[in-house]
């Protein structure tokens, strides 16, 4: 029902169907695998976080054209794009409460369809005719990729630390969410402090979104979430609440935590879960996306006060009521 929709998104149906007809006639292809699998993730639907924040910099800057919804939906390709690839190095055979593209069609369509749509979206770049557009987002395109190779080279890394971390899922999340931000900024013309300011907000949504996401993995219910709980623990992920058990905890906690990073079992999960539950690790970690948020609603007063900003504030809030 559309009461029950985040104050953001209710206030956005009119701009996320003009988004979704721009996905729906890009996604098409003379190739039908091409179109069944690209509808078969698009439909799965989501959030749609991301082009909704391309949407509101534009917005709040004054600016509705029919280049912003192109744009969000370049933004929802590429984050698309990502998600077949993370799935397939993954392993993972669940998203959004489906089977995972690569866990119906296999492997190598996944990817192959990933790259399509990668590849979709800087033809949707090109068509807006901004040489700063293509800049912005072919360097966050490969921030993100090196975002994705720290991920993995820190898989079972039972000495991360904190300051690592966050500069994981920066590059890997963070960065997509501040680039949408500033194709907003910039389709509008924002003034330097403008275009920063909405930078900054992306990069503190993302990084409150993801940390949220890594105490879902041990608070969450599946058909919440669209996973199943524990998969960060059996991938070998040192998430935030790990990393604080880690350093915090006993000596007998943080050794468990440690080997069951390194085996990467999921039959660990439950000893594990007891030492979350039993701690301050998820507070701790909702407080640190809780300072996100406070970073993220503090760049807004650099924006004009209107209706995209408060909708951007609800968007940056409703990211920890998932949690509360």
């Amino acid at each position: 029902m559309l009461e029950n929709l985040p104050y953001f998104q209710r206030h956005l149906n009119d701009d996320l169907a003009k988004v979704n007809a721009v996905i729906n006639q890009a996604i098409q292809s003379e190739v039908a695998l091409i179109s069944q699998i690209g509808t078969y993730i698009i439909s799965a639907g989501g959030k749609r976080l991301r082009p909704i924040i391309t949407i509101l910099a534009g917005k709040s800057l004054g600016y509705d054209r029919e280049k912003l919804y192109s744009l969000a939906a370049m933004v929802e390709f590429i984050h698309t794009s990502t998600l077949l690839h993370d799935d397939v190095v993954d392993e993972s055979g669940l998203r959004r409460g489906r089977k995972t593209a690569n866990n119906l069609f296999g492997n190598a369509a996944a990817v192959l369809v990933g790259d399509f749509l990668y590849t979709r979206a800087f033809q949707l770049m090109v068509g807006s005719g901004s040489m700063k557009i293509l800049e912005v987002m072919a360097d966050a395109t490969n921030i993100i990729a090196e975002g994705e190779v720290m991920q993995l080279m820190n898989i079972g890394n039972t000495h991360i630390t904190e300051a690592e971390y966050v500069q994981v899922i920066q590059y890997k999340t963070a960065k997509l969410f501040e680039a949408a931000a500033q194709v907003g900024a910039i389709l509008a013309g924002a003034t330097p402090e403008q275009e920063q300011a909405l930078k900054d907000y992306g990069r503190y949504v993302g990084t409150a979104f993801q940390i949220i996401d890594d105490v879902l993995d041990y608070s969450g219910r599946p058909d919440e979430i669209g996973k199943n709980v524990g998969d960060d623990l059996a991938e070998g992920k040192p998430t935030l609440p790990l990393i604080y058990l880690m350093q915090q905890g006993s000596e007998t906690v943080a050794a468990d935590v440690r080997t069951a990073l390194q085996n990467a079992d999921r039959s660990d999960f439950e000893k594990i879960y007891g030492y979350v539950k039993n701690s301050d690790a998820l507070g701790y970690a909702a407080a640190e996306a809780a300072k996100a948020v406070g970073q993220a609603v503090a760049c807004l007063n650099a924006l004009p006060d209107n209706e995209a900003t408060l909708a951007m504030r609800a968007l940056a809030q409703e990211s920890l009521a998932r949690v509360s």
